[in-house]
């Protein structure tokens, strides 16, 4: 069977810890006699993570390792999202149906369109959304709170600023959301204890 990329993340085991970074391109310089500093921020933005799994015995384990070797290192890819948040913290929900509102938009700031009316509230700070999917899938986080007015638009603050304008009328997934990633390094790496219990941690970063 041919192994195509994104893998989907495995979700048998569930994970015991993850650490989530957003990391920014910014340069600083400060002088070494009034400390006084200036900052230059780039375009560059992007995830990064630390996943921890729980201990387990080799049933459950082999099957993280296998999906690990696939991964061919940083060859390959994969979709995940943040584990603890697929329902978002406003009213918006994965049965309501959201969409890009107007063309050629990039940046941080994405309007969009639902069928939830006048929703104070449909967004949260700290909500996450999804653009596109599959080997197009971005995840953003939600900065600012955003309202839904009378006919059902919203502008919502993001990050990472939108890189590649979405279509109009593309679909703005709101629950279960996540983007594309690939490991850090080119190494996978597992542990087994003489109880045959395995031990796996793995970085990642997101696949721009």
């Amino acid at each position: 069977m041919t192994i195509s990329y994104p893998l989907s993340f495995p979700t048998h085991t569930g994970v015991s810890g993850i650490s989530l970074r957003a990391i920014n391109a910014v340069a600083y310089e400060r002088s070494p006699f009034t400390f006084a500093g200036q900052a230059q921020a780039s375009a560059g933005q992007m995830w990064g993570a630390d996943v921890t799994l729980p201990p387990m015995k080799y049933e459950d384990a082999e099957r993280w390792v296998a999906w690990l070797v696939s991964l061919r290192g940083q060859f390959g890819t994969f979709n995940m999202g943040d584990p603890a948040r697929a329902v978002a913290r406003g009213t918006a929900r994965g049965t309501d149906t959201v969409t890009v509102n107007g063309a050629d938009q990039t940046g941080q700031d994405l309007d969009i369109t639902s069928d939830q009316l006048s929703e104070t509230g449909y967004l949260l700070a700290g909500d996450y959304i999804q653009l596109g999917s599959g080997s197009t899938a971005t995840l953003h986080k939600v900065l600012v709170d955003a309202d839904t007015d009378g006919s059902g638009n919203a502008t919502v603050t993001l990050w990472p600023h939108v890189r590649t304008a979405p279509s109009n009328g593309a679909t703005v997934t709101v629950q279960s959301t996540v983007g594309r990633w690939r490991l850090a390094g080119n190494e996978a790496e597992w542990t087994i204890n003489q109880a045959s219990i395995y031990g796996i941690s793995f970085s990642a970063m997101e696949a721009i």
